[in-house]
């Protein structure tokens, strides 16, 4: 599989962003820069290669599963009753997670693979600053999974398993989800060590999911505690 196309490609694209697109640097209009930034990106890119569907399909699908499977074990329980516990249906939503997960990344690695790379980007200092983020992005990610517990991580509250107290270890002493912002960290720096504008729209993609999954995530768990809090105060 190819890792560039059209040799040719910088120089054609380099045109599209030229001084003139933004009014020069005397007078930046920030708004038609970024519409400039992306407009060059989107000329690395062909939207219909396979490889890019399928990373923008796995994408946009993984946080949708989850949300959805977990919210119909609340409701029913029926995981729960089929694998004769709680924990244990939590564990096997985790499996699939992790392997959407996967899945995921290969077809992002793929979808970058198979189109152009940018000149401008392919530096020892663009490299750098991609392996740094994507040692944060790992940093994050491995301290939210210890901070949080295993059941904690893979949507435990949906099962019922709840936590006796909010966590405010590090990293969400800093930080506000700070898995999902890990994992966005490991993408971008992964598109940059691979100088790919295919891999920095796509992780403007899952940026995009991730928080439009926490507008669904974040009140349905308040409500799961809110709920158990108040059965607590009846009890008592």
């Amino acid at each position: 599989m190819k890792r560039s196309g059209n040799p040719g490609a910088e120089a054609t694209n380099s045109s599209v962003a030229g001084p003139d697109c933004c009014g020069g640097l005397g007078n930046i209009d920030f708004r038609q820069a970024d519409f400039c930034v992306m407009t060059r990106l989107l000329g690395y890119v062909d939207p219909l290669d396979p490889s890019f569907v399928a990373a923008v399909v796995t994408i946009t699908f993984n946080p949708l599963y989850w949300n959805v499977v977990a919210r119909w074990e609340h409701k029913t329980r029926k995981l729960s009753r089929a694998f004769g516990s709680p924990y244990l249906a939590c564990y096997s939503l985790s499996v699939t997670i992790l392997l959407l997960n996967f899945l995921r990344s290969h077809c992002f690695t793929q979808a970058m693979l198979s189109q152009p790379r940018m000149e401008s980007l392919d530096t020892p200092a663009a490299y750098s600053l991609g392996l740094t983020l994507l040692g944060l992005g790992v940093v994050l990610v491995l301290s939210s999974f210890f901070a949080l517990g295993f059941t904690g991580t893979f949507l435990g509250d949906y099962f019922g398993i709840l936590k006796e107290a909010r966590v405010t270890v590090f990293p969400f002493n800093i930080l506000d989800n700070p898995m999902y912002w890990g994992s966005t960290a490991n993408y971008l720096g992964w598109a940059i060590m691979h100088a790919s504008p295919t891999g920095l729209l796509l992780t403007v993609l899952v940026a995009l999911t991730y928080i439009v999954a926490l507008l669904y995530e974040e009140p349905f768990t308040a409500e799961i505690y809110r709920q158990k809090a108040s059965g607590s105060h009846k009890r008592s």
